[in-house]
């Protein structure tokens, strides 16, 4: 599902105290401080707080909290309907039914009146022509069911992924679906929502989406046509989803859906809202993050981003295909999904520290990069002749820290180096470290830190005003280690990650070579 990004990112903005090289107390050096782990993303794992929040998200704002995502609260609900009682089974389908179910979906977009309904060969538009859920016109009508069928035609037929299940006979045919209705009343876009399972495949399943009926500028912010075009194309990928495995990680559901976005609606540009709220900005929260909270796993699509950008959009179908439940299909988790496509050249490792040095300099490494925020830092300073600073890093599972040394005017000269060591846990956790050196020339290098078994290694680059205006510490805890317990839907494969909370010890120390 796609919403509007309300709240303001609060950057994370910590000094650098510089100190001479002599023996320093405790209390020298810089301090940094480690954001922490995100609230976990359920309000409850039984199968009543699943109900709960599946009401939560199509009734509208919660006092005190962000609406839950309607499309993965649905999604999460009908799975969940075996495991209900007889009276929250009777809710729980009222919630699912599609709109023209009239009094039998009374969550907000159920249609009070008889409804219209017009098709392509594969495709059909569903509206009301009165009630607050009448669309303006008939030609808006028309744009949206030619959209939604330009929609499939990139999705499905130019970039290759599945069609969605078919429907059977509900709606009238066995076309897809697709309701117009206010949700836009409610800060929703629109959803989509499954229905039946594949005979034989229970993870994967038909469904039908709901698009809000007019996009009015007044309710979203934008332009009605572009909203129209990256909705449709966000939650048309939900469908195609659950022709894969509609149980799959809800961090990948969202980033893949907001990174195709992209593919179909690059001049609309919507997707740039969720950027502060993902490792773009937010460098210390885990890339497979999904949390109600916040928009981190919107956000996120950057990373989809990178990897189309370097192996091509099909990388991200091969994806799906690795994660997918059908005959033939990898029939594995998000995170293992990704690792399966690199190239036997790259380990994710490798790919996940390259993915945060890149992320440095957007503007560098991403076609539309100027236009975007660049990662908070978790410590920033400035060091002179002899000075040296020193901290620990705390780093969750794929994510990054990044800290920033500027030299002083005093170092004028090309004979001062600048000294970096860290000091990690072991390698089976997946610790890499790479640099970024902003050159006095304009350009950049980037080089990685080569890491011991046991996480130690050190570097030296030119530091001085005639050959460096910054540098970068990009610090990276890549693990994908889990136990795939099942005990909520925050991280991959519903699991609890064996590589949190690593200790990094980094230090600078200003030298001089002759």
């Amino acid at each position: 599902m796609r919403r509007n990004l309300a709240a303001a990112v609060v950057a994370l903005s910590l000094a650098v105290t510089s100190a001479a090289a002599s023996p320093s107390s405790a209390d020298d050096g810089f301090r940094i401080q480690s954001p922490g782990n995100p609230a976990s993303a359920q309000p409850g794992s039984g199968p009543s707080a699943v109900l709960r929040q599946a009401e939560a998200a199509l009734e509208g704002e919660v006092a005190g909290t962000r609406r839950p995502d309607a499309t993965l609260a649905l999604r999460d609900l009908f799975a969940t309907l075996p495991r209900l009682s007889a009276g929250d089974r009777v809710r729980a389908r009222a919630i699912l039914a599609r709109p023209t179910q009239g009094d039998n979906d009374p969550y907000g977009d159920g249609y009070t009146v008889s409804s219209k309904r017009r098709c392509t060969p594969k495709i059909c538009i569903h509206w009301v022509p009165t009630t607050v859920d009448a669309p303006p016109s008939g030609r808006w009508v028309s744009r949206s069911l030619r959209t939604v069928r330009r929609v499939w035609s990139k999705e499905v037929g130019k970039l290759g992924y599945r069609r969605p299940v078919t429907d059977g006979r509900r709606g009238g045919n066995s076309k897809f679906d697709v309701y117009l209705s206010d949700v836009g009343a409610k800060g929703l876009y629109g959803y989509c929502a499954p229905e039946f399972t594949k005979p034989g495949y229970p993870r994967i399943a038909s469904g039908y989406c709901v698009l809000d009926n007019d996009f009015a500028r007044s309710q979203f912010d934008a332009k009605p046509s572009d909203s129209l075009k990256v909705t449709a194309a966000h939650e048309f990928f939900h469908a195609v989803q659950f022709a894969y495995d509609y149980l799959e990680d809800p961090w990948m559901m969202e980033a893949t859906a907001t990174w195709i976005e992209e593919r179909y609606a690059d001049g609309a540009n919507d997707n740039r809202q969720y950027l502060p709220a993902g490792q773009l900005v937010k460098t210390f929260t885990p890339l497979d993050t999904f949390d109600q909270d916040s928009a981190v796993q919107y956000g996120n699509w950057v990373f989809f981003e990178y990897l189309s950008k370097r192996f091509g959009q099909g990388v991200v179908r091969r994806i799906w295909k690795q994660s997918g439940a059908f005959k033939g299909d990898g029939k594995t988790y998000s995170t293992n999904a990704v690792k399966r496509v690199l190239p036997r050249t790259v380990s994710f490792k490798k790919l996940f520290s390259q993915f945060s040095s890149a992320n440095i300099t957007p503007s560098r490494s991403y076609p539309e990069g100027r236009f975007w925020p660049t990662p908070t830092l978790v410590s920033q300073g400035t060091l002179g002749r002899g000075e040296d600073t020193s901290g620990t890093l705390t780093i969750d599972h794929m994510s990054t820290q990044d800290v920033r040394i500027t030299p002083e005017a005093s170092l004028d000269r090309r004979k001062f180096k600048l000294r970096i060591n860290v000091d990690g846990p072991a390698s089976q956790t997946a610790p890499a470290a790479a640099i970024v050196r902003q050159k006095r020339s304009g350009g950049f290098e980037r080089l990685s830190i080569r890491l011991s078994s046991t996480g130690a290694g050190s570097t030296v680059v030119p530091f001085n005003q005639r050959q460096t205006k910054r540098v970068w510490l990009v610090v990276s805890n890549a693990s994908t280690r889990f136990d795939c317990d099942g005990n909520d839907f925050t991280y991959s494969c519903s699991g609890t990650p064996r590589d949190d909370a690593r200790k990094f010890q980094v230090s600078f120390r200003v030298i001089t070579r002759s």
